[in-house]
């Protein structure tokens, strides 16, 4: 029995799964955001690099991405606390395995989410680095997803995620098909 399937076996409350989900959520809305809009132009300076502005280009899409990353992340993480009666942490994971909501378009809404908001957040700032960064981060994301969750999701809910994941698109989103 791997780590995260012991973590798995305690249910926690709903003010727990709260609480601790609040108190990663500074990472997510102020830590991130700061790489991006002030780390990513420093390395931009620093490289050399010439940052992009194309006008209200970069508000329009850098917009469109957060809004619909935003959505995707937050839409995923009320399914978790709720629905899953977990939360996003590995630590106090899901209870039941999610294939509704968010989960129908793809397997993992809330990396789509965060990679989308993130890089519509380094095009408005039109930061080279910012966009490299958000996709460093997204791709050690995608590998955590690949090498460890995965795994630990089949191992806790056998057959029904095997059958999920040849249904449902790891991270590219598609119409859910109709039952």
């Amino acid at each position: 029995m791997n780590l995260y399937t012991k973590f798995a076996q305690k249910e926690h409350s709903p003010g727990r799964r709260i609480v601790a989900t609040l108190l990663v959520g500074p990472i997510f809305l102020i830590l991130l955001p700061y790489v991006v809009i002030v780390v990513g132009p420093a390395l931009d300076q620093r490289m050399g690099l010439e940052g992009f502005r194309v006008g209200a280009a970069n508000t329009a899409l850098g917009g469109l991405m957060m809004l619909v990353g935003f959505f995707f992340g937050f839409w995923s993480i009320y399914a978790q606390l709720t629905r899953g009666r977990g939360t996003p942490l590995p630590v106090m994971p899901t209870q039941e395995l999610l294939t509704r909501g968010p989960f129908a378009y793809c397997r993992n809404p809330m990396t789509l989410g965060t990679i989308l908001a993130y890089l519509g957040l380094a095009i408005i700032v039109g930061t080279v680095a910012g966009i490299a960064i958000v996709l460093l981060l997204g791709a050690l994301l995608i590998l955590y997803l690949k090498r460890m969750e995965e795994g630990e999701l089949a191992e806790r809910f056998g057959d029904a995620y095997l059958q999920y994941k040849r249904e449902v698109p790891f991270i590219i989103p598609r119409l859910p098909k109709r039952k």
